[in-house]
């Protein structure tokens, strides 16, 4: 059978982004040749032992309460299991200063979730026939942003502007704010915090700069918190989950060891998170009430907060410095090649500056000595004109072992090293 697929099946039946390069990644560690692969392509969190500890003592005090049937055995409310959003709003409420109430948060399976269904409330042609704009506001950001919208022209990204740091072979993105227009046109702006795949933090003053751009237009603006403060405080910089009227503060608890249950959190506005609630309630009634009764233990108790500052953000910040150093030791220092600094997530983010091939073909070059990072191409969804810089760079995985990041930087050193050398001896 070879069913017809509509315009919109045929866009959600291609594979966008890192999920087409991992089908090559998978396949490659999935034959004989895969074995002694570093993989420093991996997405999924290290299990650590507190948070699997956690996660296995919050299961056992369901399993034995009154509430397990209540939870597992019925339906619930579109919005979210009810102990698991006042847990939420208690612990943000206070934690923050704030006075949310049950209005301004809804429970979905898993953030990216969250992004599909605002993508397509929000972003597309109106009833009039008008394309309103998602607008990411700095490129590169999150490939997942790619598969989101329906109506694909609507997605568009903006160019950053690239500082050097005053340490050698460092430098950061911000946003370029004489390029960024966000007006009546723009439907949502969406942005992630730390971001994945670079490590980015946007300063606080950036956050309200983006917000008080979209305010006058009715705009709302996502910010993707899935490395953020408090769970699982990925954050290596100093930053402040910023709030305001039109900002909708978006958590996930994957990489707080909870990604296989798939809980994402929009908390904001009540007329947007209402919108938000009526589409999911079309799509899927409601996410995992089992993830989000043990979830809700956690966070009341105040252990997924304390592990979260106190295992996962050490442990991962360990593992950045171990690659910071080992790039320093076994880069050469005449190449320009530059590290985005370190301020969050699981991932390094490399630009190989006037790289000879392209991040593909540097990719396969990897994997010949067996290393296998990410292209860069796939992080610049939303980009619509040709910029050089976008096939120069490579995420890494923070996943790996130390011994592993360190041989992993060496065997990359020696193959860019390589790379430059034959491309300036064929010039010559």
């Amino acid at each position: 059978m070879n069913p017809a697929l509509t315009r919109f099946g045929d866009r959600m039946t291609h594979l966008t982004g890192v999920r087409a390069i991992m089908k090559d990644i998978n396949e490659t560690l999935r034959s004989g040749q895969g074995q002694g692969f570093i993989n420093l392509s991996a997405g999924n969190p290290v299990i650590l032992p507190e948070i699997e500890q956690l996660w296995r003592d919050c299961t056992a005090d369901l399993l034995s309460s009154s509430d397990y049937g209540e939870v597992v055995c019925r339906y619930g409310s579109s919005q979210g299991y009810q102990p698991f959003i006042e847990a939420v709003l208690e612990d943000f409420n206070r934690r923050y200063g704030l006075n949310l109430s049950d209005r301004n948060i809804l429970i979905t399976p898993g953030s990216q979730f969250i992004y599909f269904i605002a993508a397509n409330a929000f972003g597309g042609y109106t009833h009039d026939g008008k394309l309103k704009q998602i607008i990411l506001p700095l490129s590169p950001d999150y490939t997942g942003y790619g598969g989101v919208p329906l109506i694909q022209e609507s997605l568009k990204a903006y160019k950053p502007t690239i500082n050097l740091n005053s340490t050698p072979h460092r430098f950061k993105y911000h946003p370029d704010f004489s390029q960024l227009e966000i007006n009546e046109a723009t439907g949502l702006v969406l942005f992630s915090r730390p971001c994945n795949p670079t490590g980015n933090v946007l300063t606080d003053e950036e956050v309200q700069k983006i917000a008080a751009l979209a305010t006058p237009y009715g705009v709302p603006v996502f910010v993707d918190s899935a490395y953020a403060s408090p769970y699982p405080a990925l954050n290596f910089a100093p930053m402040t989950p910023i709030f305001g009227e039109n900002i909708i503060h978006c958590i996930s608890l994957s990489k707080a060891g909870l990604p296989g249950e798939r809980l994402g959190i929009a908390i904001g506005d009540e007329r947007v998170i209402q919108a938000l609630e009526a589409f999911q309630t079309n799509l899927c009634i409601h996410s995992s009430r089992y993830g989000q009764a043990i979830a809700a233990r956690a966070i009341r108790s105040g252990a997924l907060a304390e592990i979260s500052a106190h295992v996962i953000r050490p442990y991962y910040q360990a593992k950045f410095a171990v690659l910071e150093s080992a790039l320093d030791e076994a880069m050469p220092k005449e190449i320009p090649w530059f590290l985005h600094l370190g301020e969050g997530a699981i991932f390094a983010w490399l630009w190989l500056q006037d790289l000879p091939i392209t991040d593909y073909e540097l990719y396969r070059s990897l994997k010949q000595v067996g290393v296998i990072p990410v292209p860069g191409e796939a992080f610049f969804p939303g980009l619509q004109e040709d910029w050089a810089h976008t096939r120069q760079c490579l995420r890494i995985s923070l996943t790996a072992t130390d011994e592993e990041l360190e041989t992993g930087m060496h065997r990359l050193a020696t193959v860019v090293e390589q790379t430059y050398q034959h491309a300036a001896a064929s010039a010559s």
